[in-house]
């Protein structure tokens, strides 16, 4: 896995977010597709902003089983249901932050919706800001397979794109590489923070 060059992106990646504060306390998960049959996960309990490429396993996207019995995030079936959903999903990133998780909390649909900003830009496929970008919103479950399964059963019906939060928990996203999963990160924590204080002057 030396020479895996994706894998070299997302250490870059997660030691950014690490510096970011979008992971504390060693939370969040991020991955990379390894090929069609594999991908590349983080190890539990670490901490994002100093990992290596040591502290990715090898997780079979079909099965969830781990060849090398070590142990992957407590996530796995979210990263893996990703990467069967889409089959040109690159990479996944799990963050912690203040805004998708205050905004999770606060937000009583079933999707925080998006627009009249700029910066959704930043996400593929988006090219006008007169759009609106809908970002489904889960209750969060203990149980992830349960989790994963209510999450496949909206992606049939509805469409799925870059992202969802788990309420009170976070923001899972994806692309077709690590750079672009990292610019729709960047691009919806941006996005996040702007919605969360226009929603805070407006009850001043």
């Amino acid at each position: 896995m030396t020479d895996f060059l994706p894998l070299e992106h997302l250490v870059a990646a997660c030691h950014w977010i690490g510096a970011k504060g979008w992971a504390p306390a060693t939370g969040g998960n991020m991955s990379v597709r390894q090929d069609a049959e594999y991908c590349l996960l983080s190890a539990s309990g670490k901490d994002k902003g100093s990992l290596t490429r040591d502290d990715f396993i090898q997780v079979e996207i079909a099965t969830n089983s781990v060849p090398s019995g070590r142990k992957p995030s407590a996530e796995t079936g979210l990263h893996t249901l990703i990467y069967r959903l889409f089959p040109q999903a690159g990479a996944v990133l799990h963050t912690h932050t203040v805004n998708s998780t205050v905004l999770s909390r606060v937000e009583k649909g079933s999707a925080l919706l998006l627009s009249g900003y700029e910066m959704q830009k930043t996400l593929a496929g988006q090219d006008t800001h007169l759009n609106t970008v809908a970002i489904p919103l889960f209750d969060n479950d203990q149980d992830i397979e349960a989790l994963a399964q209510r999450i496949e059963a909206f992606a049939a019906d509805t469409p799925l794109r870059y992202g969802f939060l788990l309420r009170g928990h976070g923001l899972t996203c994806w692309g077709k590489d690590v750079n672009e999963a990292r610019r729709h990160l960047e691009g919806l924590e941006f996005l996040f923070e702007c919605e969360l204080q226009r929603r805070l002057l407006e009850t001043q």
